[in-house]
This record gives structure tokens, sequence and C-alpha cells, in this order.
């Protein structure tokens, strides 16, 4: 009964997707997981960002899509002061912001808007700084405050960016997600109503595609933005089919409910690959998945624990069991793909007997401990509760006991956020290419006081080593700088690394022009259906 209801609502979603694409030319993409809001400065979820930055937004540099490359969006150029202090952005004329049911603009986009989008960020006493909660991890995480001495308004067109010390990673780092550009006129009218929340909800940009409607755990819809910068995209409609389950997804796919989906399951891609329907795309993944220790707690706060802990996990039959053997084993927070990657590193040993000594040595002889478990999934975890297990199951035998904890995905970045976990399961991909994207933003002094840094760890040696870093535009230097960080990383153990994955996306053959992400983003821009 099950299976012959399903292929019903799969046969009723393909005549209904294929009679809306007679009418209108509509992209599907079957995503994961139900967005946080509607604005990526507050959030870390690719989910999110997906839903948001990516056909909402865009930035004042940008990422050209399907590489790391960084190109002008919302600022045409821009110059660059001699010591590396002073940015100046010589903004795009004629850009519109969406018309919506709920927003008309009565201007174009301009200084003021580049000004409210970082005033809020960075002003704790700015009118929006509060509102929608109020926490920016990438902004905190990446010192962001500190840095940014101040921001000025040449003219309506001109924006110059005053620092407190060079920054080598600048312009990329301006082009990630976090720095999308919000409209200060819609935040005036909300603010003028007393609805400044619905800027997270009921969204307004200057991106490809318009926000039109959000049913929670079930759909997003966008419209193409008619007078949109980059030209209209030749897709009309554009529809997030929310699945979590990846079975699901893929049947879906394979129906022609969707035209794309996320994240699929490693057991499927033998399947997918002789699917005469499907093009399954691939590349390496700039990312990777990590346990991380809450190394503010006992008995995580010592480093020999953590790497007894490290010892235990059978990382070779994580791969075979999770990922079906596509991923490799993990050694450094950083993938293998981004310069300044140290091969030199020596990773923990699969060694139960000698992580039992260690415990016991360590003073640890009956430790009843958590490992939380992602109830998405994510390019470096397809299956963060079978990773789980596998965990509990090796960390049983050298004498510890695990219970393994989840919650619904916004819920469980929100509690981790604030430390509630002993352990727990998550992983990064890459924003914009470079090492200090992972080495700061996840592991740094700073990220550790309200940012991405879940292992809440803060070590002076290695957060010297990226400041130095970061101060130099040599990029041999950095990568010395680099090298030396990840040998205090992998001696500290914050983290258990466990894997770099591929990354493969199921694409139905009418769909042209979709790219693979080296940065994990789903992009619709460009994207045509035959």
């Amino acid at each position: 009964m099950i299976k012959k209801t399903l292929a019903v609502s799969l046969l009723t979603g393909a005549m209904a997707l294929a009679g809306q694409a007679q009418a209108a030319n509509t992209m599907v993409y079957c995503s994961e997981g139900s967005p946080e809001g509607f604005n990526a400065a507050l959030t870390t979820s690719g989910t999110t960002m997906d839903a948001s930055s990516r056909q909402i937004y865009n930035r004042l540099s940008q990422f050209k899509i399907g590489t790391t490359e960084v190109v002008p969006g919302l600022a045409e150029s821009w110059d660059v002061s001699a010591d590396g202090t002073e940015y100046t952005f010589h903004l795009r004329k004629g850009v519109d912001f969406h018309t919506t049911k709920y927003f008309t603009p009565g201007r174009q986009f301009t200084a003021d808007d580049v000004l409210f989008t970082f005033d809020r960020q960075r002003d704790e006493k700015h009118p929006y700084h509060d509102v929608n909660g109020g926490t920016y991890e990438y902004f905190d995480g990446m010192d962001m405050g500190s840095l940014i001495k101040d921001i000025v308004k040449i003219d309506d067109y001109t924006v110059k960016f005053i620092l407190n010390r060079p920054e080598a990673p600048f312009i990329a780092n301006l082009a990630m997600d976090f720095a999308s550009i919000l409209s200060a006129e819609y935040a005036d009218q909300l603010a003028t109503s007393g609805k400044q929340t619905e800027m997270n909800w009921k969204p307004v940009g200057t991106g490809p595609f318009a926000f039109v409607q959000y049913k929670k755990d079930a759909l997003i819809r966008y419209k193409a933005h008619d007078s949109y910068w980059g030209g209209r995209q030749d897709i009309d409609n554009l529809v997030f089919a929310i699945t979590p389950d990846a079975s699901v997804r893929y049947q879906k796919v394979k129906a022609g409910e969707c035209h794309l989906m996320a994240y699929p399951n490693p057991a499927d891609l033998g399947m997918m690959a002789k699917d005469s329907s499907i093009n399954l795309m691939k590349r390496e993944g700039l990312n990777v998945g990590y346990l991380g220790y809450n190394t503010v707690k006992p008995p995580f706060d010592n480093p020999k624990v953590r790497k007894a802990l490290n010892m235990a996990i059978n990382k070779d039959a994580i791969i075979d069991a999770v990922f079906n053997g596509v991923a490799q084993v993990a050694k450094n927070p950083l993938p293998p793909t981004i310069w300044s990657y140290n091969d030199k590193v020596v990773d923990d040993s699969y060694n139960p007997e000698m992580a039992k000594k260690m415990l016991m040595d360590a003073g640890v002889t009956s430790l009843k401990t958590n490992v939380w478990a992602m109830p998405v999934q994510r390019p470096y975890n397809p299956n963060a509760r079978r990773m789980a297990e596998l965990i509990q199951a090796d960390w049983k035998k050298v004498g510890v006991d695990a219970e393994i904890v989840t919650y619904e995905w916004g819920e469980y970045l929100k509690r981790s956020k604030a430390g509630e976990h002993d352990s727990v399961l998550l992983g990064w991909t890459g924003d914009n290419g470079d090492p200090d994207n992972f080495l700061r933003v996840l592991l740094g002094c700073q990220a550790a006081n309200g940012g991405a840094n879940r292992a809440n760890w803060c070590n002076k040696e290695f957060d010297d080593l990226l400041n130095k870093a970061l101060a130099t535009s040599d990029q041999a230097e950095r990568t010395k700088l680099y090298e030396q960080a990840q040998l205090v990383f992998k001696r500290e153990a914050p983290w258990a690394t466990i894997a770099h994955s591929l990354v493969f996306k199921p694409v139905r053959k009418e769909v042209s022009g979709f790219k693979i992400d080296p940065l994990g983003g789903h992009y619709f821009e460009g994207v045509t259906l035959k």
C-alpha cells in the first residue's frame, strides 16, 4: 500500500510538473531541509544560504559560478591602498531591487544599502542589529568587527572600507554569503510599520530570483527577476521542493518531479550512473566532516583524552559504511584540494588498546557522554546517525558509553552553538577557497566566542599563526604559517577529523547550464530547461 501510494504521488507530481513547465518555464530543485530564514548573515547553514543569498541576493564581489574566482558583483571595480587598509568600491549603477507583493522599491541600489548591510552586523547600537536574534556567526567568527574601522559613503556609488589592519582575503571574504546586500529602503519601511522581523522571512534583494512564497518543510517559490542587472533568467519560476529523505528525493528525480536533487545516498550512485534520464555530475569537494569535542567541558578539556578518543575511532570503517567508499579519510581540518594543506601531518592511528590505556593514564575510567548527530544530509556527512552509531560502538570498546542526541536542524545548530553538547558531528564546505575560511572561522579564538567554533577551542599558539598569515599577502609565507597551524591542531586534537567527500549531483538530462559549486552552493543563475 505504501509503495502504491508513493507511486501515485510521484506520478501525480510528475504530471503536475509537466503541465506547469508547459505553462511557465519552471525549475524544481529537491532540497534537503527547511531554511532558518532568508538572511544569510544570521547563519552558517548551507541549507539557508541556498534558499536565500544564492538566489535572492548579490554581494559587492562574487565568485564566478562553478569556480573560486572572485569577480565584480554589485561593485563594478575596487581600489586598494598601498598599505592594504583602504578598499574603495565603485558601485554598479542601474541595479533594481525586487518588486514583490509586500514591497515596491522607490529607488535603485546605492551606497546606503551597503552601509545598512554591514553597519547592522558591526554596530550593536544599530536599530536592526538585534532583529531576528542578532547573531552574526560569520562576521563575528572572522573578527570583522575589529577589522573594519569604518565604512564611509563617498557618494551614492562609491563606498570606502577602512581597516585597522591588512587582511589578505578581504575581497574574497566580501564575496561570501553573509555579505549579501539588503535594501535599506525596505528596512525603513518595515521599521515604520513595526514589522522589522519580516526582513528575515519576506526577503528583498537584487539577485536573479525574487521570493514569492515559503511553506515550512514543504516548498519555497521564486520567480525570475525581470529587471535583473545580470540579465533575466531563462527560468520563469524556481521551486525548492523540501524533501529531507534522500531516497524520496531520488524517486522524485527519477519520476521527473524534480530536475535536480541535493546530497544523494552514496549507495544509490551506481543506479544513478546507469539511469539514461540522469546526468550524474561529480567533482572533488572543498570540504571536511568532523567530530568536534566541547573543549571547555571536562574531560574534553584534556588533549590527551581527545587524542585517545580519536584513536578509538575506526575511520576506514566509517568511509566504507557511511560514504560507500566514495570519500577519503581526513587528517587535517583543511581539505587536500586547498593550498597550504600540510600532507606531512601524521594522522591519529586506529588503536583501541592504546586508546584505552591513554584514557586510564588520564584518569578516565568510566566516561558517560554524548555524540550529537545531524538530522540532515550534508556533502561532508551523508548519514550522521549511522556515523554516530559507529563512533558509539568504537568508544564502547574502550569503556566509553555515548548517547546519541539529535534535534531539528535549526535547533541542532542553535543548541550546539550554545555549547550544550559533549561532542558534535558537523562539517564545513569552504566559502572562498582560502585556508583562513576553515582555520579561523571554525577553530579561531574569536569564533569560539559565539561563531562557528563548536569545539569552543582557543589556542594562543594556533591563533597567533593565523593572525600572522592574515597580515601578509605573500602566499608562500602564508602557506608556511598555515602548515604550522595544522601541526598545532593535530597535537591538540579539538576534533576527530573524519572525511573529505566527493560531491555528486544527479541532474535530469533536460537541464543545461548547471555547475557544481566547489564552495558547496546550489546556484540556478544561467540554468536552462529543454
